[in-house]
């Protein structure tokens, strides 16, 4: 039966689909899953996203508050993104400290955040263009949780969240030099990048497949993801292993890579649109 072939011999019977030109799932070797998002559902948040892509959905929190600046930087704030991949996510994590992946995911996110300079991390500094180490910056926290670990767009889609985000105005007081916070009014980052990534795997050193799931990535020869943004600008490129890609793979990948930062981007004003046309 299929089932049986499908759990005693997986690389085959998805060779049965590939040689078709399709996939278990009914996709078409170069179609995305469908992608939904929401955005402003957790109210507690500064800003907050909820995205699905599949079977994965992602829920992200942005949260900001009132740091020191570090010694080496003392005219910008951070953003730290942190990655929770809970054992209700997938059988293959476990209670307990972060598993390695979700620290590979932490910081491939921060690695997109830094490459694309989808903010310049000056402007969390609160007093701008002042220098001093005793007035406190602006640390952004870009916490997801992950449900269902099945694709890997979705973690990389919540970097291009960050325009949800609407911080305090923060004023240092002229009589105390002290931090005041005002959470009635509120501003946005200045957003200089929208960053997205696609992720793609290669069965059999040649086919191409894009946006796979976790079985597919677990039976392919190679596995990578690439981060573009709205100028075309290639951000990120990250291959955990495998065999090596040919150039015109690589070129192929970076093509759809753009392609999906369009279409994702045009899903996020939307949905930004009809927030704001809502209120």
């Amino acid at each position: 039966s299929l089932y049986t072939s499908r759990v005693a011999e997986p690389l085959e019977y998805h060779r049965s689909f590939l040689k078709d030109n399709c996939r278990p799932d009914g996709r078409e070797l170069s179609e995305f899953r469908t992608t939904t998002l929401n955005i402003g559902s957790i109210t507690t948040a500064d800003g907050s996203a909820l995205v699905k892509v599949g079977n994965t959905t992602v829920i992200c929190g942005i949260k900001a508050e009132l740091t020191n600046p570090i010694v080496e930087a003392p005219g910008k704030g951070y953003i730290v993104p942190n990655v929770d991949l809970p054992p209700l996510c997938s059988s293959r994590f476990r209670p307990g400290p972060p598993a390695e992946q979700a620290q590979a995911a932490s910081q491939f996110i921060a690695d997109v955040i830094e490459s694309s300079e989808v903010i310049q991390t000056e402007d969390l500094c609160i007093e701008r263009g002042k220098v001093n180490p005793y007035i406190a910056h602006t640390l952004v926290l870009l916490d997801c949780l992950v449900i269902g670990s099945d694709s890997a767009d979705s973690g990389c889609i919540t970097v291009s969240l960050l325009p949800t985000a609407h911080l305090p105005e923060v004023t240092i007081s002229t009589e105390t030099s002290k931090p005041e916070v005002n959470l009635e009014k509120r501003h946005g980052l200045h957003i200089h990048r929208h960053p997205v990534g696609a992720s793609f795997c290669v069965f059999d050193d040649s086919i191409l497949i894009v946006d796979p799931t976790a079985e597919e990535e677990s039976l392919s020869t190679a596995q990578l993801t690439v981060v573009t943004d709205d100028e075309d600008r290639l951000c990120v490129v990250h291959k955990p292993g495998g065999t090596s890609l040919s150039g015109e793979k690589l070129q192929e990948c970076i093509s759809r890579a753009t392609a999906r930062q369009r279409e994702i981007q045009k899903l996020i004003d939307k949905v930004i649109h009809s927030v704001k046309t809502a209120q």
